[in-house]
């Protein structure tokens, strides 16, 4: 009798421990963000508060300017039902591979061109993978203003183009990472990631019709001159497809290849001559339309609105303003975070979450945004700004959320050293932002892919609580 008492207490010990190691589990899985043991709640010494929000939609003024070694965009995204549509255009100029040297052999050995293509070396899609694209190739006109001297602004108007189209491509999205194979009389190549666009055999035989000369044919003497004979390429998109295809413009298979034949010692050689993309400057234009729920919540002229719609650039941001901040006081902060919960959109399979999140604050005036030093850890590195965001956040985390971990910015505010800013969240590429720690202005880099992803997320006044925007804090008193 006694044993099975001794048993009986045993077993109500051991539950008991499981019990409390089970909740201490369920608080620290909740707070996995950021470095540090965060104390279990347990009301008596260590409490938990959860702080509401304010939210409200913005189209994002982006200032960013296109950098030779970005990923170029292009295509169409024409039915995304809860934001709209995009279009992006690309432009860039190519250069023969030598000064002073005839590229095409000899001048008067030439027998013939082939074939021309445009190859474009493939990163990969965003969108409706089944979805076909078609993309126009156009020279930019000479008097467009294109420099290979200025960044431009994804948001730059269009460039003046010569009306005759060089060649085009359509192609299934979901195609593009298959195996090409050419073959050219006796040669049989294979090639992968490559997008392939065929240009008229004319601008091929315009390309070896000019010289080493000084004259105004003279186009392979310099650069300079070649320019002014051929600016470049406008890569455009026709208002067709649902999907974006991503390309790397500085890689070895970016390039324009000349197939031609040519009389060698009596006979006949079919041979090649490639230019390539010329890396100082290019010019990727990105457009979005807003449409579907994100016009309306724009347009809804409220400052409290219950979702959330996040685009990557160049989209939107949402301000955040946490009025509770302002009353809580004489605390010690263990975890303050900011929780972001998407929202299932019908097509979420095809248009993707972005690949990173950001969390800034703007001051008063709403023309400075300022970066979180103490949370973001972030430092001067050579002239620009880099953080550790798995310690700060922005990444989508395994119970589907985005979190922020701004613990000591909120310790801050609880013992008068700083103000409460309102918050912005958006998906960046890069972003310019200022360190109040520094006393430097400079770049954040986010996301490597423009256009690249869009969320709706529970707003501060959401339906449901448990999904709402909102701050978790934990707490203890001194």
């Amino acid at each position: 009798m006694q044993l099975r008492k001794f048993y009986s207490y045993t077993f109500f010990c051991v539950i008991v421990v499981i019990a409390l190691l089970q909740g201490c589990t369920k608080i620290n899985d909740a707070t996995s963000l950021g470095n540090g043991l965060i104390p279990p709640v347990d009301n008596i010494s260590t409490f938990e508060t959860v702080l509401s929000t304010e939210t409200d939609n913005f189209i994002l003024p982006d200032s960013s300017r296109v950098l030779s070694t970005d990923f170029m965009a292009l295509g169409f995204i024409s039915q995304d039902d809860a934001f709209g549509q995009v279009k992006a255009d690309g432009y860039f100029s190519v250069l023969p591979p030598n000064n002073m040297i005839y590229p095409f052999y000899q001048k008067d050995s030439l027998v013939a061109v082939d074939s021309v293509i445009l190859s474009l070396s493939y990163l990969g899609v965003y969108g409706d993978t089944n979805s076909t694209s078609r993309l126009r190739v156009f020279e930019i006109a000479q008097q467009a203003g294109y420099s290979d001297t200025t960044l431009y602004r994804y948001d730059h108007p269009d460039f003046l183009i010569n009306p005759t189209e060089l060649g085009s491509k359509s192609f299934t999205l979901k195609k593009l990472k298959d195996t090409v194979t050419i073959i050219r009389r006796r040669d049989t190549t294979k090639l992968v990631n490559v997008l392939r666009i065929p240009l008229t055999n004319a601008f091929g035989v315009r390309l070896t019709n000019y010289d080493t000369s000084a004259t105004a044919n003279g186009g392979y003497r310099n650069d300079s001159i070649f320019k002014k004979l051929f600016r470049g390429f406008a890569i455009k998109a026709d208002q067709v497809g649902n999907g974006l295809t991503y390309i790397n413009p500085t890689d070895a298979n970016t390039k324009l290849i000349v197939y031609y034949r040519v009389r060698k010692n009596g006979n006949l050689d079919t041979t090649f001559t490639e230019f390539f993309q010329n890396k100082t400057t290019q010019a990727n234009l990105v457009k979005r339309t807003p449409g579907g729920e994100w016009a309306t919540y724009l347009a809804n002229n409220q400052t409290r609105d219950d979702k959330v719609f996040i685009a990557a650039t160049p989209g939107s941001f949402a301000t955040i303003a946490i009025p509770g901040l302002d009353t809580l006081s004489n605390v010690i902060v263990h975890k303050a975070e900011l929780i972001l919960t998407p929202l299932p959109t019908p097509q979420q399979s095809a248009f993707v979450f972005p690949q990173r999140l950001l969390l800034d604050r703007v001051n008063a005036r709403g023309d400075t945004a300022l970066t979180f030093d103490l949370d973001m850890g972030i430092r001067d590195n050579y002239g620009s700004f880099t953080y550790d965001n798995g310690r700060f956040g922005g990444n989508l985390l395994g119970d589907s959320t985005y979190r922020f971990d701004i613990t000591r910015y909120v310790q801050k505010i609880v013992t008068n050293d700083s103000a409460n800013y309102k918050l912005r969240v958006y998906a960046p590429g890069r972003t310019n932002l200022f360190s109040p720690l520094y006393r430097y202005w400079g770049a954040v880099y986010v996301n490597d892919l423009v256009a690249y992803g869009r969320a709706v997320f529970a707003g501060g006044n959401y339906l449901n609580p448990s999904k709402r925007l909102r701050l978790r804090i934990i707490y203890s008193k001194p």
